[in-house]
Parts: C-alpha cells; structure tokens; sequence
C-alpha cells in the first residue's frame, strides 16, 4: 500500500474507477465519462496548483483523491475543494480517511484554511464520513441534479483547516511545496 502523487500514466486506472460513479449513479453528476485526453487535462490543471494523490496496492490504483479551486476570485484563495473516488474493493477499509489526512496535510501546508466537499444527496455514506472527519453541513441546494431518472439535492460541507486571521501570504501552490 502506498499514496502518492498522481501522474499521467495513473488516468487509465483512475477512469475506471470513475467510469462506475458516471454510469451508474448520481455520486457524480457527468453523464458521460471522460475521456483520457479530457481527464488527463484535468489531472494537469488540477496539479499546477493543488494536491492529487493516488492509493496504489500491488501495482493498481484503488482509489484517489484531490483539491481543487472551490471558487473564482481571488478573495477565495484560502479555500479549496475536495474530492474522492475509491474502488469498490478500497472502500470500507480507511482508504479515503488516509487519502483525506494527506490531502489536507498538504492544503495546510498551502495556507489553505477552509476545505469544502460538495456531496449528492444520492451519496449520504460520503456525508456521514465527512462529519466523521469533522467537516459539517453547511447548506443544501434542493433538487438541483437530474440523473438517472430522479432529482437530487447538493450538498455542501465544510472544514476549518486553519486559524483565520490575517494571513502572512497568499497560498502557494502545491508544486512550489515539492521543490
């Protein structure tokens, strides 16, 4: 078992993983998995900037997770937003609350201070395992996804990562970590 960084040569394992969430459920709202080329763009534009990690066991990818931009502006920059998506085999075992410790060591390390992780109601395991990690419910936009024939809410949670106060910097990115 190892978590580490997420590369391009990971996007197969992590699309197959997240192929199951698009097609059939409402876990994600896509309705079409990406394909490599658009998935690896995103791992590209997420990691420019934030944390992604894979969980890897024997050789495969099982899992993974990572932060991205929560909102536009740039008053917003101490905010991020988290995600993630684990094989069915992964999943019970403590892999997301150790993809999660990584993820937020590293967003603490950014300067992040505020993490947020929006949830499908379809999804109400991933919203009790974000209490359990201390984030908390924060608002609830009602029925404003259709997928699979049914209307669901969003759910938005929220983590307090660090003291506010007057910040030193902006937040740095996650490459300017691993120099």
């Amino acid at each position: 078992m190892s978590i580490r960084r997420a590369v391009a040569a990971d996007v197969p394992a992590m699309l197959r993983i997240y192929d199951d969430f698009v097609r059939n459920t409402a876990v994600s709202f896509e309705y079409t998995t990406p394909t490599v080329e658009e998935f690896t763009r995103r791992l590209e534009e997420h990691i420019a900037v934030y944390p992604w990690l894979v969980w890897e066991e024997e050789g495969g990818v099982l899992g993974y997770a990572y932060a991205g931009r929560a909102f536009e502006r740039a008053a917003y920059a101490w905010n991020a937003e988290i995600s993630c998506y684990l094989d069915a085999s992964a999943r019970g075992r403590g892999v997301g609350r150790q993809l999660y410790a990584c993820i937020e060591d590293i967003l603490r390390t950014q300067g992040i201070r505020k993490v947020f992780a929006v949830v499908t109601s379809a999804n109400i395991a991933s919203v009790r395992f974000h209490k359990t990690l201390g984030y908390r419910q924060m608002a609830v936009y009602r029925e404003v996804g259709y997928k699979l024939g049914k209307w669901y809410d969003v759910i938005w949670l929220e983590k307090q990562l660090c003291e506010l106060g007057e910040p030193a910097r902006f937040p740095i990115s996650w490459n300017e970590i691993n120099k």
